[in-house]
């Protein structure tokens, strides 16, 4: 402002010196001086600084529209993944339910399974134990026959004399030369 001050009063001054050019107070010259090249300024450097602003403004308005379809992209990317998380929560869900009917179903199966191999088994012992327990009423049998016939050997042999022998032999021999 003080400027402003000092260059009115430094007018006024000039004025009353009354210098003149082409017969015109020289502060109007100064005036117009400073006029023109206010106005060379602003068409020199005022109009490409302008321009200058107006680009940047569009290059910036430009990323902000970008970033605004970038935002957008992302927003859809995040809606799509949180989508495709869901989908794999129920796909798991959905897995480990199939995963313990059929771990239910294989124990059943397996359950099963033993049991028939458990009754299988027991018929097999079973089976078994019949067959050695008729072999063994078998041998005891035939341990009993032959423990009979060793003792009647015994007693008839203690009994039979020379001649029982002699007699007997005789009858033996004549019965396999007889036709039968």
């Amino acid at each position: 402002m003080t400027v402003l001050f000092s260059l009115v009063a430094a007018l006024g001054a000039a004025e009353n010196e009354a210098e003149k050019f082409l017969g015109l107070p020289l502060w109007i010259w100064q005036l117009a001086n400073l006029v023109g090249f206010l106005w060379v300024l602003g068409y020199l450097v005022a109009r490409p600084l302008a321009q200058a602003f107006r680009r940047r403004q569009d290059a910036v308005e430009e990323r902000i529209e970008e970033a605004k379809k970038k935002r957008e992209e992302a927003a859809r990317l995040e809606t799509e993944i949180h989508e495709r998380m869901a989908r794999l929560d129920r796909e798991l869900a959905e897995v480990r339910a199939r995963g313990v009917k059929e771990g239910e179903e294989a124990k059943v199966a397996l359950l099963q399974r033993a049991d028939e191999e458990a009754g299988r088994v027991r018929r097999e012992a079973e089976e078994e134990i019949a067959r050695r327990l008729a072999f063994a009423t078998e041998e005891l049998r035939r341990t009993a026959a032959d423990l009979t016939a060793a003792a009647a050997i015994e007693r008839v042999s203690a009994e039979i004399n020379e001649d029982d022998r002699r007699r007997l032999l005789a009858e033996s021999v004549g019965s396999l030369s007889r036709p039968s």
